[in-house]
């Protein structure tokens, strides 16, 4: 396989495309050696046949506002690979969303998913369209009309969405609603659904959760201990409430959250009800996180600035892609962090993880710290098909088991030396599979 030759194909046939670029390169460079020590592979076009979809599906969306006027949206499901179980992936719906993010996220999913290793190929979907600022109604009829469009693609073993950005527990109630609607079926066709038909305990907090099992242990695997580590955490959402929540129970202090707006620097830690507002906030709609500093004494908003100029011990990105540059990378070496890692997709950008990566630190990608969101839907989909529902402490376990198996494998196929390189150990994990899949399924 030669690099440079797949990603320049790709930059003709889809340019524009950088964040699904930067994704794929991160991958190939990742899997050239193991690759190459597999001829079988490049007969079969294993890589050509990855990098691109196994399809798109594009649709418009036509909802009414409430002032009776019809709005357009358009909206995608990006079905990647079903080498190892039928597409799994959320929907997002954000004005920011388009093609290249959607692509970049399904073909991650992929990874993610096998690294798991529960049955569960890749995908993603959503929308440009922003529920903030949008009444509960005019939410509901636009989820109707998005699952109106999409419906006939989806099943328990063809294509299972959950949420993601801009879409919780409530968008989920109103698509699933639609697609029980018109499917006349009853079944685990989407994950993240309410507890009261077919959800999971444990859902919301599981990325977050997920998240900081894996830290803890890529930290007790290079000799250190998370109780009393400081940890910088962005984003106010359910993935940053989940991971704030665990570092706690850890023994760990969290001292900062952020927003669009900025960050809030709390030098006595976010823990206990201060924890409980992070979704107060985020329930007030409006996604920004400066009313913390007026509610508790002694906290601090920096506007306009990104948390990772506090000197901490732990750096986690819970909120988008690309949030952490190369500079932010350097300001966190020069403050000597010990721990980086992504619980947001693609949450640094290439220069910041190649930094991490170069100066041989503790840093892990997000398809494998951020896998316990797709694990706990998968487990959501596993008593759906048994028609059983879990303990807190049972779907807990598992996770547990999972994100310990992922770090494993992490370990397994990234060990380089005395160092473990967790992007290049995921990223070979989760090909392997994958590639292997695919090789007993033919060219297909």
């Amino acid at each position: 396989m030669i690099v440079s030759e797949i990603l320049s194909e790709l930059q003709e046939k889809h340019p524009g495309e950088n964040e699904f670029l930067q994704a794929v390169k991160e991958v190939l460079l990742s899997v050239e050696p193991v690759y190459n020590e597999h001829p079988e592979f490049e007969r079969a076009k294993i890589m050509q046949r990855l990098v691109e979809p196994d399809r798109i599906i594009t649709f418009r969306v036509v909802w009414e506002d409430d002032r009776g006027e019809l709005q357009v949206n358009r909206g995608y499901r990006v079905q990647f690979n079903n080498a190892i179980g039928p597409y799994k992936g959320g929907v997002r719906f954000h004005a920011s969303v388009n093609l290249s993010i959607l692509k970049f996220l399904g073909f991650e999913q992929t990874f993610k998913n096998a690294l798991t290793t529960l049955p569960m190929g890749g995908a993603k979907g959503g929308s440009d369209f922003s529920p903030r600022g949008k009444s509960e109604a005019e939410i509901r009829r636009f989820c109707q009309a998005f699952m109106l469009e999409l419906w006939r693609n989806l099943g328990p073993d063809q294509d299972v969405p959950a949420g993601d950005i801009g879409v919780g527990g409530r968008e989920v109630g109103y698509m699933y609603g639609m697609y029980k609607k018109l499917s006349r079926q009853h079944t685990g066709t989407f994950t993240g659904k309410g507890l009261q038909f077919g959800g999971s305990l444990l859902r919301p907090e599981a990325t977050g959760f997920g998240a900081l099992y894996f830290t803890n242990q890529m930290l007790q695997d290079a000799g250190l201990d998370i109780a009393n580590k400081t940890v910088a955490i962005s984003g106010f959402g359910n993935v940053a409430w989940g991971a704030a929540l665990k570092a706690t129970e850890l023994g760990a202090k969290v001292v900062t959250i952020s927003g669009p707006d900025g960050y809030i620097y709390d030098p006595a830690g976010i823990s206990g009800d201060k924890i409980d507002y992070m979704l107060e906030l985020r329930s007030s709609g409006n996604d920004i996180v400066a009313p913390y500093a007026d509610k508790y004494p002694g906290s601090t908003f920096y506007a306009d600035k990104k948390p990772w100029e506090c000197p901490v011990d732990i750096a986690l990105p819970c909120a988008t892609q690309n949030e952490l540059n190369g500079d932010d990378a350097k300001q966190l070496i020069d403050n000597k962090v010990k721990c980086v890692a992504e619980v947001s997709n693609m949450g640094c950008t290439a220069e910041a993880a190649e930094l991490f990566v170069e100066n041989r630190m503790l840093f892990a990608p997000g398809k494998a710290v951020n896998a316990g969101g797709v694990a706990t839907s998968g487990l959501e989909m596993s008593q759906n098909a048994m028609h059983l529902s879990w303990s807190a402490q049972e779907v807990d376990q598992r996770l547990h088991h999972i994100m310990s198996s992922i770090h494993q494998q992490c370990v397994e196929h990234g060990r380089e030396g005395d160092y473990i390189n967790y992007v290049k150990g995921a990223n070979v994990a989760g090909f392997m599979k994958v590639a292997r899949a695919m090789m007993d399924q033919g060219p297909i």
